[in-house]
């Protein structure tokens, strides 16, 4: 069947009916958006080894595609902070075009995943894989902020967890106790204006209007106003970038060197499925909020899209981001106009602003990465462990250790590994099988040496063989009913196996009658010629249920084991008169 190409965004169904009370609830959801995304796209790309301006040109090009193109009709795009350690470990070893080539092969990726309809399928790598590497790169985001939450003097740090925690240990002598000051009080303001203020109620007035405004905007304009007069000696984007430009940069075609380029495919798959990921969970938590559904493919290929075209541009890996979706929810948006205004806004700011985000100050943003991390992370997973199986156990803690330890990539390609392996244990240990007896069927009675009838239940895949080839070491001494009505799946290698115990049967001169072939079972014996040779010898061995088979078999038997009738064989009877 050849593949339909649909490419529709919800943005056009959204505009239906599109009135002036719903762009201004739009309005009023897309400034405040831009707000929270302005401190947000900054630090993560500072966290990943970028310049600041690579987070805000992502938050409003990449934005922009997300919201317009997407398949949700509330969730806003941009970067996140789920790419920080495996953008960082790009640019350390493969430097920023090889960056820029990754994540413009990953929006290819993205958008083929899309256009095969493979959205959905992102959705069975297992609870335990995305728990575990989403705690992980908390930590990893909560480390990598340490070295200016401390104020520490480090030209470069590592991109590995041994090396980082050598670095932090190597320079805690240049610690800055204003850079302490200043993220500590910012981590404070933070906290507080999101879980006291709200408490307070009636007693504080506008406390309730106050609360709608994040504590990390908050936070950012005390800091930067403290450092700004009183001088404080901390690091700003002005110290260490030299500010952010005013304007939108240019296309540019990255000199990219292919002896790095072809050690890309892990990363840029690794990119691929953590944007798919994190796309796609973050439109479902939006679908609950407003009582919608999206489309994962339309949104697959929209990230894919952005994720093309941003890079080119300064931009960054691009996703859909849980906290700014969730703020646009709550703030009224009721369309992707909403998201389109966010990116717009930030597109004034820095054409407008640009400037004064040159005094904010990096220990602000390491306070509000380390807040990020701390809400990203689902720590109640690892209180909770003693109460699962051992499987999801293992799972979960191999690749939190591994992402740590180790690598993202290391630890997603571990995790999907050990839940395949995990899930064809569990999918075998299901399929099983039990021998009828008399019990059951009445019409077994007094056949138990020449008919043996057997049901089998679940799945007959490579995994569950071992079924079949039990019946192969223990034949009856005349017919097998298999009964296959209980089988929802039967593989290639389980129609082996069928095929393998048709000719042991017929080698050892038993009948094979095989009943209760349903659906995809009966499918794939007719395509795999199991059927045509299952019937060859007799229309009799296909039945559609196991009394009948029973009662085909018992038939069979019987010339066999009914008393002799001949008679030469009669015993003599009385004499006649």
């Amino acid at each position: 069947m050849a593949l339909a190409f649909s490419f529709r965004p919800r943005l056009l169904d959204a505009l239906v009916g599109y009135d002036r009370a719903r762009f201004v609830k739009d309005l009023a959801a897309g400034l405040t958006v831009a707000v929270v995304a302005l401190p947000l796209a900054m630090a993560f790309a500072i966290a990943s080894g970028l310049k600041p301006e690579a987070g805000i040109f992502t938050a409003i090009i990449a934005g922009f595609l997300i919201s317009s193109l997407g398949g949700s009709r509330v969730q806003i795009g941009g970067p996140a902070g789920a790419f920080i350690v495996i953008v960082y470990g790009i640019v350390e070893r493969y430097g920023v075009a090889n960056l820029i080539l990754a994540t413009a092969l990953s929006g290819v990726l993205l958008f083929l995943m899309g256009l095969l309809r493979l959205g959905t399928l992102v959705r069975f790598i297992p609870i335990a894989v995305i728990i575990g590497f989403t705690n992980g790169i908390a930590v990893l985001i909560a480390l990598s902020q340490v070295k200016d939450f401390l104020g520490l003097s480090i030209a470069k740090m590592p991109g590995d967890f041994f090396g980082i925690l050598g670095a932090l240990w190597g320079h805690l002598h240049s610690f800055n106790p204003w850079a302490l000051g200043v993220a500590a009080a910012s981590l404070t303001v933070i906290v507080g204006w999101q879980r006291w203020l709200p408490a307070l109620g009636p007693r504080v007035q506008f406390s309730g209007q106050l609360s709608v405004v994040p504590g990390s905007i908050v936070a950012l304009v005390l800091a930067t106003a403290v450092v700004g007069l009183f001088g404080l000696p901390v690091d700003t984007i002005g110290s260490r970038f030299g500010g952010i430009p005013g304007a939108l940069p240019a296309f540019a075609w990255p000199a990219f060197s292919w002896e790095s380029a072809r050690f890309l495919l892990m990363p840029t798959i690794t990119l691929a499925l953590l944007g798919a990921i994190e796309s796609l969970l973050c439109a479902r938590v939006a679908d609950g909020m407003i009582g919608d559904r999206h489309d994962p493919n339309q949104e697959l290929m929209a990230q894919g899209v952005a994720n093309f075209i941003t890079p080119f541009f300064g931009g960054m890996p691009a996703t859909g981001t849980i906290a700014r979706t969730v703020t646009n929810v709550k703030n009224g948006a009721t369309s992707p106009v909403a998201g389109m205004t966010h990116a717009l806004v930030l597109l004034v700011v820095i054409l407008v602003a640009a400037p004064l985000a040159s005094s904010i100050p990096l220990a602000c943003l390491a306070a509000i990465l380390m807040h990020v991390a701390w809400n990203m992370g689902e720590w109640r997973e690892f209180a909770r462990l003693k109460s699962y199986r051992m499987p999801y156990r293992v799972t979960l803690v191999a690749v939190f250790l591994l992402t740590v330890i180790f690598d993202l990539t290391v630890a997603v390609e571990f995790g999907i590994l050990a839940a395949c392996v995990v899930f064809i244990y569990r999918i075998s240990s299901l399929s099983r099988g039990e021998r009828l007896t008399a019990a059951d069927q009445p019409a077994l009675a007094g056949h138990d040496a020449a008919l043996q009838v057997w049901r089998l239940y679940g799945a007959l895949f490579f995994g569950a063989t071992k079924l079949v080839e039990a019946l192969e070491d223990a034949l009856p001494a005349r017919v097998l009913v298999l009964d296959l009505k209980n089988v929802i799946y039967v593989d290639s290698t389980g129609a082996e196996a069928l095929e393998n115990l048709l000719q042991t049967c017929r080698r050892q001169g038993v009948r094979l009658v095989v009943s209760g072939l349903m659906a995809q079972p009966l499918d794939i014996a007719r395509r795999t010629g199991l059927l045509e040779r299952l019937q060859a010898q007799s229309d009799q061995d296909l039945q559609p249920d196991v009394a009948s088979a029973i009662d085909t078999a018992v038939a069979g038997l019987a010339p066999v084991d009914a008393p002799a009738t001949a008679q030469g064989d009669a015993e003599p009877g009385p004499a006649r008169t």
